[in-house]
Parts: C-alpha cells; structure tokens; sequence
C-alpha cells in the first residue's frame, strides 16, 4: 500500500536528488587539504523546494573538523548563479566536527532546485584533513582553493581541480510525495569510461527519461555504483574498489532518503577478478554463489518495503584486461542471467545484456556501445541501457514483504 505522507516538513517529504558511494582511498592516492575550501559539483535528478546535504568520515580514522558548507545552484565552471548561495549548518551551528566512522547530515534550508541542475557544495576544511572517505572516480570536475574560506565566493578561487568527491556522499531536496531509485552497482553504473563532466551515466540519462517520460511519478535517482565492486566479497588489497554489496547495503540503501525502488547491476567483477593479479583465482564464485547473494539482497530490500530491479550482467569477451575474460566465466555469467530472467525472484528483470550484446555475437559488446576496452559502455552504450528500463516500474507505493 502506499506511504501516508508525514507531517510537511516530516522525512517523508524528502527524497535523494544525487548521491555517490564512498569508499576507501589508496594509499598512494590519498589527499590531504589544509585550510582549504573544496566545491564540489553534483548534478540533480528530482527538484524540490529545500536542500540538505549528507557528509561522511565512516571511513576516517581522525576526526573531520568542516568549518563551513554552502550550497547555491551553479553558474558554470567553479561559480555559482548570484542570490542563490545558502550557508548551511548542523544542529544550528556554521561548524560541526564528524567523528571517526559517522555521518552527519545538515539542516534544511530554503533554496528552490530545479531538476537535472548543477549544484556547488562548498566545504571549508580549516585545518588538515585527509580524504579517506571519498568517491574516487566521480567522472565530474571539482574545484579546490588555496588557503582559506571561500565556500560563499561567487568567483572561486580555483587552485586546482579534481575529478573525485570527497566527504560528500549525497544531496536531499524536499519534495512530498517523491520516491528514490538507488542504482546499486560497479564501475558500469558509476559510469567508468563515459565523457567527463556531461552525466552520461546511465542514471543520468534514466533521470532525464524519468522526467520527460513519467511526469506523474517524482522519483530522484541516487547513484551507488563503484568501480571495481562485488557482490559477495570485500576488496582485499584494493580499497578503492569498495565494501562488498552485502557489506554496503545497508549505508547505501536502506540509509538513503525516500527508497523505495533498487536497481542491482552487480557481479562481473565477482566473475572477472579473480585470476587477474588482483584477486586470487580461489575468489571466483559459482553461479549457485552469486544467486544466494542475490536472494540476499532481495530478502534484505524487500524487509524494508524496497522493490528490487535485478539487472543482467553485461557482455565482456574480449576485454582488455588480462585474465577478466575466460570461457568457463562465460559460462557463470550465462548461468546468472538465466537464473535473472527465469526465476521469477527479482520484483523486475531489466535486460541490459540484451540492450548492448552483439546480436552476430551476444558474448560481447556491440561495437556501436563500447568504450574500446569490451568491458565498460561508451556514453551511446549508457543512454541504450536507460532506455531498456521500463518506466512504468517506478512509483511511490511500498512493496508488502514477502
């Protein structure tokens, strides 16, 4: 049955518009600012009448001192629109400091967000701090300034810039009645080898189909997808691949604001790894694996009332990555996708094998979807995938447990 709407003001009223999952930064990767301000760019799927915002030092070991947050719509580059900067506080206070292995989450403040729009959240970290809790490969140009605060500057500062997201794991806007899809994935939902700074992701390009499409649904679309995840195993010697699904889960789905809708495109890398140099040869899964993780996932969604979209693992022979790719990984893939389309187990199946294998060979990518390492989409392979979605499964209703 569907919600009932709380109180205005209430959670209910509150959907995710953007999001990102974060994980572990490499060793040799991690960066440190010192009293210095970042503006982070992030780009909206649903529009609202308020924005919060959620940061997060989970992953941190030493507490996160932000001496400022801002929020305004963006301009372009690193500025922002005049008249719509809004300084944010938690708890009521301009500053807050995160403990080791928390969020926390702003207040509310009026800023009127329109959808498919850029934000700028602007972070003053007024002493050292290191960006251990960050999403690496955000695909999006970031700024970062020399020393100071310059989170309301209109004409930022720019001392240099960065494509990951660091401490900022997702954007809420007030807009009652709306529900949120999480797109749970790896690198092919985080949207690896798609044109930087053009969202063509494709939650990206199912957000803007969603609004055009299915005006009388308002679902926001937060994007839980990183590169190199698994289902069923955490990633070992390579942090910045991400806790496993199983592990994430519950930070990732059952935390985020308003979900109601899962779409699960996960478990080639489970598949591929193994064997590679990465990962030892005995972490590859059997098909009967990967299915009781799965049922997992759908037994731990649909608890919560979530439906769950399963999604068909996409074609890889040929990749160019040695080892990823072998007959009898084939074979899993295929027993996986059958179990998907046949089962019956998944509230939806969505297809995107069949929306991008080579119909003269299905093994492999269409050559028109291929980024040219026969692994990841291009931005042609994306907007194929979105369009394989059938918009009639998204709503605001709850999903009676089973």
């Amino acid at each position: 049955m569907p919600f009932a709407h709380g109180a205005p003001g209430s959670n209910q009223d509150w959907a995710g518009t953007w999001g990102t999952a974060p994980a572990d930064a490499a060793p040799k990767t991690l960066e440190t600012f010192t009293n210095q301000t970042l503006r982070l760019i992030v780009h909206t799927s649903i529009g609202g009448s308020k924005v919060r915002i959620r940061l997060s030092n989970e992953l941190g070991t030493a507490p996160l001192r932000i001496g400022a947050a801002h929020v305004a719509l963006r301009a372009g580059g690193a500025e922002i629109v005049a008249d719509t900067g809004r300084a944010l506080t938690f708890g009521g206070r301009p500053a807050v400091v995160i403990p080791p292995g928390a969020p926390v989450l702003s207040d509310p403040v009026d800023l009127v967000v329109p959808a498919r729009a850029d934000l700028t959240v602007s972070l003053h970290l007024p002493g050292e701090a290191q960006a251990s809790t960050v999403h690496g490969n955000a695909f999006q140009t970031s700024y970062v300034s020399g020393p100071g605060n310059f989170t309301a500057t209109a004409a930022f500062p720019t001392q240099r810039t960065i494509t990951s997201w660091p401490f900022l794991t997702a954007v809420d806007v007030m807009a009652p009645g709306a529900a949120t899809i999480v797109a749970l994935g790896d690198s092919i939902t985080d949207g690896s080898n798609t044109t930087v700074d053009t969202n063509r992701r494709w939650p990206d390009v199912l957000a803007r189909r969603l609004q055009t499409g299915r005006p009388d649904v308002k679902v926001g679309i937060v994007n839980r997808g990183i590169g190199g995840n698994r289902l069923l195993r955490d990633p070992g010697e390579w942090p910045p691949f991400g806790r496993a699904v199983l592990a994430r889960f519950d930070r990732d789905v059952l935390a985020t604001t308003g979900v109601r809708h899962v779409v699960l495109l996960i478990g080639i890398n489970d598949i591929g790894h193994p064997g590679t140099g990465s990962m030892p040869a005995a972490e590859g899964p059997s098909a009967e694996d990967l299915i009781a993780g799965y049922r997992q996932v759908i037994a731990r969604a649909r608890a919560h009332g979530i439906a769950i979209h399963g999604a068909t693992l996409t074609p890889f022979e040929g990749t160019v990555f040695p080892g990823y790719y072998t007959a009898p990984k084939e074979a899993v893939r295929q027993a996986v996708n059958k179990w998907m389309r046949e089962s019956g187990e998944f509230d939806s199946v969505i297809d995107f094998d069949r929306a991008l294998r080579d119909p003269a060979r299905p093994t492999r990518l269409q050559a028109k979807y291929d980024s040219g390492d026969h692994l990841h989409p291009n931005d042609a392979g994306m907007a194929a995938m979105a369009e394989a979605v059938p918009l009639q499964l998204f709503g605001g209703a709850k999903v009676a447990p089973r």
